[in-house]
């Protein structure tokens, strides 16, 4: 496997992208191409003693997309951009799967223009795993596109249900629609418009409306939303989980001697906890419905969630989630069809 990392436009700079590519490799057995400005990177790969790791390569681009651009025109016009130069070693098969760190709507601008859509696929969409009290409940989408249309939920709903049964091995997994109630007839009208297809649709296991709190206990393993509904979501329940093991910390310490000896005695315990909260330990989400595998980390993703992004690359290259989620999508269409 041969990921392209694009390595600029980050909260940080390069040089955890670059730590965490070296981690890669040297975990994964597999080969990376660093893209982006290649003095910057050969001068942190020195500093990481990897300069003559044969597994790394360096693929030059002179141009950064900050966070404050427009995607669509920026990925447009710097043609010499590090997400646009990736992409392209991604479409020309130079390498098996991407990851990016930065602008999410230029990787998604970029992904779009430079991969194409999946036959089928109006809408790509960013599947990212959340920690449930069943194991991991699967949020889309939660970024690539704002606004939905209902016939978009559905084909997310379908890209979901191929993510959890190839990535996370649930079988039949469940689907469900975010609400603000389980009734058929609640919601705003995208809710209401999209809960009939989603019900016809033979091609998943739909068990209706959700509500919020069901993410986190693990009543489905697919919840279905637009792009800003499920941002707000995702941003909000990291920084509950951040929040939440802060209180209990400062709590332990400032809850006199029992309370500390008692932290002492469930500190392996919170380790457990804390590791299993952290999204760096998910490594990134995945974009669903482009025609490769496309990887997107957080702006401010360490060593530690580059390294786990790069890991889930080579997973989802090698279950190969592109073919299974095109061919789902022709059942779809032709089952809808013949209805």
């Amino acid at each position: 496997m041969k990921i392209a990392v694009d390595v600029m436009g980050t909260d940080y700079g390069p040089q955890e992208l670059v730590l965490g590519a070296v981690q890669a490799v040297r975990a994964y057995d597999c080969e990376v191409v660093l893209v982006g400005d290649s003095e910057i990177i050969k001068k942190l790969l020195e500093e990481y003693n990897a300069a003559d790791e044969r597994k790394i390569t360096v693929h030059h681009s002179s141009e950064v997309i900050n966070m404050d651009e427009h995607p669509g025109i920026a990925v447009k016009t710097k043609k010499d951009a590090s997400i646009v130069v990736a992409t392209k070693l991604l479409r020309d098969k130079e390498c098996d799967a991407l990851v990016s760190s930065g602008s999410t709507g230029a990787a998604v601008a970029a992904a779009l223009f430079g991969l194409g859509r999946i036959r089928g696929i109006e809408r790509p969409a960013i599947a990212t795993p959340i920690p449930s009290l069943t194991g991991t409940t699967v949020v889309l989408d939660s970024g690539a596109k704002v606004d939905a249309k209902p016939e978009h939920m559905v084909q997310s709903a379908i890209m979901g249900s191929v993510y959890a049964e190839l990535m996370l091995k649930i079988k039949n997994p469940r689907v469900g629609l975010l609400n603000i109630g389980e009734e058929e007839t609640k919601g705003n009208e995208q809710a209401l418009a999209t809960y009939p297809l989603l019900k016809a649709e033979e091609h998943i296991n739909f068990v209706g409306n959700v509500e919020g709190r069901d993410i986190n206990k693990g009543t489905v393993d697919v919840v279905v939303c637009d792009g800003f509904v499920g941002n707000v979501v995702l941003k909000f329940a990291e920084g509950l989980a951040s929040a939440i093991m802060k209180l209990m910390k400062e709590a332990i310490l400032n809850g006199g001697f029992l309370a500390k000896l008692g932290g002492l005695l469930i500190k392996p315990a919170m380790k457990g906890l804390a590791k299993r909260l952290d999204p760096a330990e998910y490594g990134g989400a995945l974009l669903l419905g482009v025609k490769a595998p496309f990887i997107i980390c957080h702006g401010s993703s360490k060593a530690k969630a580059i390294k786990n992004a790069i890991g889930v690359a080579i997973d989802f290259a090698e279950r190969d989630v592109v073919e299974h989620i095109a061919g789902n999508i022709v059942k779809s269409r032709k089952g809808n069809e013949e209805i």
